[in-house]
């Protein structure tokens, strides 16, 4: 049975409520896991999220990015232990790298993110125990912390969602598993996990039991241009001001055939002139046919399948608008 997740919470058009009411949709359709995006836009936050879909469901593997440095550790492993108490074990956490545009928006100084995320990781972990521990770093450092109640679990997965070269190189070196970007093609998926591979094996990992799973934007219409149309919004979010100094150039590196170097200052133009508007209108559809799962059923159902032959173990499927949901989740049901 092909394994399938469901993504929601970057969009404007979905509530906690909604969300959770369709992570249990989900649930009753045979899906693995039900992953939340908490972005760099200031949509709805992780906990509340997770919270409702916890509470909603029984059977749902439940995960989210969470950025750090928004957070402290101890405050991230407090909520994590939480939530997998709510979920009686259901949970995974992807934390994320803080970038210079990160720190910018939540009004923090700029540090290194790599070692940051390092430092969070490991000092998770320890918390997650449930033993009595200590940890001294460049940005973390505590003494003899305990949590204050019985972790269900010990041990709860944290995956690194990864993007740039360094990224993946760091969820293949301290990552139980990795979630690629959303926006990325099969392509730029290859050339990623040639990375992640090598790094985990130096590791001295086993690659059988390393996750991959990856965030597909999908848009699901009976006709190809309209489905086009419904996402290119979010394509053209990773061209605006906030986010493409840590999506575009990151993409091209490890391999991202569709960007366009020439594109960028046309991009940026657009948005000087005339905001979001424009620069959903200056996305050419071989960025979103290229990025994206988009068109009629079947087109989506072939295109999804392309990122499972690129290496992806786990799609994490992301609607594009409200009214496709219910389409897609059906699309790819198990059950």
């Amino acid at each position: 049975m092909a394994r399938i997740g469901l993504g929601l919470g970057y969009g404007k058009f979905m509530d906690a409520r909604e969300i959770a009411s369709w992570m249990l949709k989900a649930e009753e359709r045979g899906y693995e896991l039900g992953f939340f995006s908490e972005t760099i836009e200031l949509m709805r936050d992780s906990v509340t999220a997770l919270s409702a879909a916890g509470l909603a469901t029984t059977k749902l593997i439940l995960g989210s990015t969470q950025i750090v440095r928004l957070r402290s550790p101890v405050i991230m492993a407090q909520s994590l232990a939480s939530l997998d108490e709510l979920t009686q074990g259901r949970m995974i956490l992807a934390p994320g790298a803080c970038t210079k545009s990160h720190a910018k928006v939540h009004s923090l100084e700029p540090a290194d993110p790599p070692l940051a995320l390092r430092e969070w990781m490991e000092s998770m972990r320890l918390l997650l125990t449930g033993d009595k521990v200590s940890y001294h770093g460049q940005f973390v450092n505590f003494d003899n912390l305990e949590l204050g109640f019985e972790p269900v679990r010990r041990y709860v997965p944290l995956y690194i969602p990864a993007t740039s070269g360094t990224g993946l190189r760091l969820a293949g070196e301290i990552g139980d598993g990795v979630v690629l970007n959303a926006a990325c093609s099969p392509e730029y998926t290859v050339n990623a996990l040639k990375i992640i591979r090598e790094t985990a094996q130096k590791a001295g990992k086993d690659w059988s039991k390393f996750e991959v799973a990856q965030l597909i934007n999908c848009s699901v219409e009976d006709d190809h241009q309209k489905a086009l149309d419904e996402i290119r919004w979010e394509i053209a979010t990773k061209f605006d001001p906030i986010q493409l100094p840590f999506n575009a150039g990151p993409r091209m590196r490890v391999g991202e055939p569709y960007i366009k170097k020439k594109d960028i200052p046309l991009f940026e133009e657009a948005y000087h002139k005339g905001g979001m508007e424009s620069l959903v209108k200056a996305i050419p559809d071989s960025y979103v046919e290229g990025m994206t799962a988009s068109g009629t059923p079947q087109e989506v159902l072939k295109r999804v399948e392309q990122y499972r032959e690129a290496g992806v173990k786990l799609p994490i499927l992301r609607p594009a608008a409200m009214h496709q949901a219910q389409r897609l989740l059906d699309l790819f049901a198990t059950k």
